[in-house]
C-alpha cells in the first residue's frame, strides 16, 4: 500500500518539483542535466566546425546533428562540429531560439515503450544568411570546412517538377544572378563560397543533399551547374571538375516542433528549451562514399556508406514517403489529423495494402537484402507510433515538390508495366480535392506550397475536373497523355467532390481496385 502510494505521490508531485526546479537550457545545463537528461561530457572550446549545414530545421537536428554528436561524444572525434546556417527570413526564429541557449537543444526520442532525452552540441554556432550573408560565405571559405550538407526540401531546388530542368526564371535565383553578395538560395550561397575558395587556392567543400529527392546528389549538382553557368561559367568547369556531390538517403519521421513539444519538455523533463526536438526511435542514413575533401567516420555511428544509393532511395521515397502522401491528404479530406490517427484507421488498411503491396511493390522490385514485406511492416508500424502524433498538413505542405518524385513515377513505371494505378490515382485526386482549400465542412485548410496560389485557382476553376491542373504540364509530365490515368484520376475526384472522402474510400475498398 505504501509503495502504492508513494508512485501516486511521484506521479502527480513529481511533475510539480521539475517545475518548481526548471533550467534553461545553456552551456551550464548541459553539464549538470536534469534526472533522467543525458548531455555531452566532450569539451566544446576544443570542437571545429568541419561542416557547415544549410537549413537547420527539426530533420536536421534529429538525424545528422544527431550523427555527428554520437561521433564526438562516443568516438572522440573534433573535427567534425557544425556550423548551422538559415536562409530564409523566417530562419530568424531559429537563430533566436538556438543563440539564447549556446547553440544547444533537447532531442527527445519517442515510441510506445517510452522516451529519451539528450542534450545535443553538435551545432557549434548558428549565422542567419538574410542578415549576414558574409559571416555565412568566410564560414563556407574556411579550410577546415570540409562539407557543405543541405535541408532545403524539396522546393529549395529550383527545379520544374515536371521536366527536371533548373528554372532562370525562379524569383530567388534571380536575385542570386543580380545580387551574389545578398543570395536568397542554396546555390547562390554555395556558389559564392566555392567561388571564394577557388580564389584562395582551397580545395572545394563536398556538396550533400540530406532532402527526399531520388539522386538529390545529382539534382543538387545539376541545378548548381546550370546556376553557375549562367553567372560565371569558369567556376562551373571548376566545380564540374573538382567538387563531389554525394547522393544520400535519409529517413527518420520528426514533426514540426510546437508549443505543445516545448510544453512535452518543460513539464517532464524540467528544461525550459525553446527548440526542441521530438522524434521516433527509427532513424537510417545511406550515402553514397564519394567526397572530394575528407569525411567524418560516421560508419561507426551506424551509417551505410554505399557505392549506389539509388535502390534504398526508390524504397524509401517510393513506399514509405509516397504512402505518408496518400495518408495525409486523404487522411485530412475524411478528417483526421494525426498520421498515427490514419494508420490505425480501419477504412485505410486495405487502401494502404493496396497501394503498397500491389501498386508500388512491383516497380521498386528486389533490393539484395531487403525483405520488403518487413520494411512495409516497419513503416506501417513507424506511422502508427502513437507518442509522435505527426501533423496529417505537416505531410500535406509542398506537395507540388513531393508529388512528382514521390507518386508519379510510380503510376508512369506502372502504366508501362500494365499494371495497376488505382489506389496511386486515388492519392492524387485527394491531392487535387485538398487544393480547393476548403475541407468537407466547409472549413478553410491551410496551404502551404510554393505554387499555392495557382495550384488552388485550378481546384477552384475544375472542381470535380481535373483538366485545368492537368494542363499543368511543368507538374504532370507526360501523364495527361494517358488515357486510362486520365480516366481514373477524374472517376475518383468526381467521387470525393459528390460523395466524400470516406464514402470514396469505402467504394475503393469494397470493389477491391
Amino acid at each position: 500500500m505504501g509503495e502504492a502510494l508513494g508512485r501516486l505521490n511521484s506521479f502527480f508531485i513529481g511533475p510539480l518539483l521539475k517545475m518548481e526546479t526548471l533550467m534553461k537550457l545553456n552551456a551550464q545545463t548541459a553539464k549538470n542535466p536534469p534526472a533522467g537528461v543525458e548531455s555531452f561530457t566532450y569539451d566544446r572550446s576544443a570542437l571545429k566546425a568541419g561542416i557547415v549545414h544549410l537549413g537547420v530545421g527539426g530533420f536536421h537536428r534529429s538525424h545528422e546533428a544527431l550523427y555527428i554528436e554520437e561521433l564526438l561524444q562516443d568516438h572522440g572525434v573534433t573535427e567534425w562540429a557544425i556550423t548551422g546556417v538559415g536562409i530564409m527570413p523566417q530562419d530568424v526564429a531559429m537563430r533566436d531560439a538556438l543563440n539564447s541557449q549556446d547553440t544547444l537543444y533537447t532531442l527527445v526520442e519517442r515510441d510506445g515503450s517510452g522516451e529519451k532525452a539528450r542534450i545535443v552540441g553538435s551545432i557549434t554556432s548558428y549565422l542567419l544568411g538574410t542578415e549576414q550573408p558574409e559571416s555565412v560565405f568566410q564560414a563556407m571559405a574556411l579550410p577546415e570546412t570540409k562539407i557543405v550538407t543541405i535541408s532545403a526540401t524539396e522546393g529549395g531546388y529550383c527545379f520544374d517538377q515536371g521536366t527536371g530542368e533548373f528554372m532562370p526564371s525562379h524569383p530567388g535565383i534571380a536575385n542570386d544572378l543580380k545580387n551574389p553578395k545578398n543570395p536568397q538560395t542554396i546555390f547562390g550561397y554555395l556558389a559564392e563560397g566555392l567561388k571564394r575558395r577557388r580564389a584562395a587556392n582551397i580545395p572545394p567543400f563536398t556538396v550533400m543533399s540530406c532532402d527526399n529527392l531520388q539522386g538529390n546528389g545529382h539534382i543538387t549538382q545539376k541545378m548548381l551547374l546550370a546556376f553557375c553557368n549562367l553567372q560565371d561559367p569558369e567556376l562551373a568547369g571548376w566545380i564540374e571538375k573538382s567538387v563531389a556531390f554525394p547522393n544520400s538517403m535519409v529517413d527518420r519521421i520528426t514533426p514540426m516542433t510546437t508549443d505543445t513539444e516545448r510544453k512535452f519538455v518543460t513539464e517532464r523533463f524540467g528544461i525550459e528549451d525553446k527548440a526542441p526536438v521530438v522524434s521516433e526511435t527509427f532513424r537510417q542514413w545511406v550515402i553514397e562514399d564519394t567526397f572530394c575533401n575528407g569525411r567524418p567516420a560516421l560508419e561507426k555511428v551506424g551509417v551505410q556508406f554505399v557505392t549506389d544509393v539509388a535502390p534504398y532511395e526508390k524504397m524509401k521515397i517510393r513506399l514509405l514517403n509516397a504512402t505518408h502522401s496518400a495518408m495525409g491528404y486523404l487522411g485530412y479530406l475524411a478528417g483526421h489529423r494525426t498520421i498515427d490517427a490514419i494508420a490505425v484507421a480501419d477504412e485505410f488498411q486495405p487502401y494502404l495494402r493496396r497501394f503498397m503491396d500491389i501498386e508500388v511493390t512491383p516497380v521498386v522490385g528486389t533490393l539484395p537484402g531487403i525483405d520488403l514485406s518487413w520494411y512495409k511492416r516497419s513503416v506501417m508500424e513507424r506511422f502508427a507510433n502513437p507518442t509522435i502524433k505527426d501533423q496529417a498538413l505537416r505531410i500535406c505542405m509542398n506537395g507540388s515538390a513531393k508529388m512528382p518524385k514521390f507518386v508519379f513515377p510510380s503510376i508512369r513505371e506502372s502504366l508501362a508495366q500494365g499494371g495497376s494505378i488505382s489506389a496511386m490515382t486515388l492519392c492524387v485526386a485527394s491531392w487535387l480535392r485538398f487544393l480547393s482549400g476548403i475541407d468537407e465542412q466547409g472549413m478553410e485548410i491551410p496551404l502551404e506550397d510554393p505554387m499555392a496560389d495557382r495550384l488552388r485557382a485550378a481546384a477552384l476553376a475544375g472542381k470535380s475536373d481535373p483538366t485545368p491542373f492537368l494542363q499543368m504540364t511543368d507538374l504532370f509530365g507526360d501523364l495527361p497523355e494517358s488515357g486510362r490515368f486520365v480516366s481514373e484520376l477524374t472517376a475518383h475526384l468526381k467521387s470525393l467532390y459528390e460523395n466524400g472522402s470516406r464514402a470514396t474510400l469505402d467504394a475503393f475498398n469494397s470493389r477491391g481496385a
